[in-house]
């Protein structure tokens, strides 16, 4: 797919998105994605040789290889979204074989598994692919219902079974937080210690967040905080949700602002609200990958693409997208990984 095909799936949204130049963070001050990324942010780090070598495996593989860009398929929806839900639209998923093949083929740097798929197949597939176990989730059986990342697993075995990484949820603003917090804080200083990656989903719940006007649970302020939190506890990747909002603090009446945060570090624009994200993970010093979120259907590609647009030129490292690819047949997921990853080779796509 090249930038004309780009523009045609973007329609009427193109001229905007492709051409829009920034105002607010100047990006001289963006650490941005490069071949050699990885290297020069954590060799002069407290990362270890070994953490090292990892992320450059996760750099260095699939069709985005050596470009400092990342496109991973994350397929941990069965436990946090119910497997039925997740695997109805294509009952081949029930069956975690054919979640890697489906990273495989579509040429993603990793795919995100639980840990009970990658002990299934992980003798199999450990070494095709780049695996980051998520070892937290939502579960959804207590009823009523309720919000909380529980951990499912340790450390030590996603190590056993030869994952280069590990993933955690918090959600920050929640009751659990400060528990969540704790618990990913020590798996992640342990997974350093075996020399694992890090990947936090910085997302936020709390049932104030969403008011009769807005819902502020993707606000630009509000998860640029995350953000800067998820750092803090030293992912190596953050995850986050595009922002769709922003003044979350200043609507809610909770927090701390400055006048600047909303005249001068951002603006009503998607790419600047994206920045402004970035801007929270250290300049960019630790990568932003855009969530790809839910399937809607016709409209998927054209989300998926867009997504990638505003990350890429906000400043981001990336795309991490599941149900548009696996909730779909398997060759129409791979053309439409390949579609995102087109995004990121495209060399007229450049920072905004």
């Amino acid at each position: 797919m090249n930038y004309s095909d780009i523009e045609t799936i973007l329609g009427k949204e193109a001229v905007d998105l492709l051409t829009y130049q920034s105002n607010t963070i100047d990006k001289k001050y963006l650490h941005l994605p490069s071949p050699h990324f990885f290297e020069q942010i954590f060799i002069p780090s407290g990362r270890s040789t070994q953490v090292l070598k990892s992320l450059s495996a996760i750099g260095n593989h699939g069709r985005l290889a050596h470009t400092g860009y990342l496109s991973i398929l994350p397929v941990d929806q069965g436990i946090e979204h119910t497997a039925g839900a997740s695997f109805a639209p294509n009952p081949l998923y029930f069956d975690p074989e054919n979640i890697m093949k489906l990273a495989i083929e579509g040429g993603c740097n990793a795919v995100v598994v639980t840990l009970g798929t990658l002990s299934i197949v992980a003798r199999k597939y450990a070494h095709k692919i780049p695996c980051i176990v998520k070892i937290n989730h939502n579960e959804l059986l207590t009823y009523p219902t309720k919000y909380d990342q529980t951990l499912f697993g340790s450390v030590e075995e996603a190590w056993d079974l030869g994952a280069t990484a590990v993933g955690a949820t918090i959600y920050f603003g929640s009751e659990q937080a400060s528990r969540q917090i704790k618990e990913v804080a020590e798996a992640f200083e342990r997974a350093h210690e075996l020399g694992m990656a890090t990947v936090l989903w910085c997302y936020t719940r709390n049932s104030n967040f969403k008011t009769q006007q807005e819902d502020y649970h993707c606000a630009a302020d509000i998860t640029g905080q995350a953000n800067h939190l998820g750092v803090t506890i030293q992912a190596d990747i953050i995850k986050q949700k595009l922002p769709n909002s922003n003044q979350g603090f200043a609507a809610l009446k909770f927090g701390k602002t400055h006048p600047n945060m909303y005249s001068k570090l951002t603006s009503a624009h998607p790419i600047d609200m994206c920045r402004y994200q970035v801007a929270n993970c250290y300049m960019g010093r630790i990568g932003l990958i855009s969530s790809g979120g839910a399937s809607e259907g016709d409209g998927d590609l054209t989300e998926a693409v867009k997504t990638a647009v505003i990350n890429k030129r906000a400043g981001g490292m990336g795309l991490i997208s599941g149900r548009k690819a696996f909730q779909r047949p398997m060759q129409e997921g791979i053309a439409l990984l390949h579609a995102i990853q087109d995004v990121y080779l495209e060399s007229k796509i450049d920072i905004a």
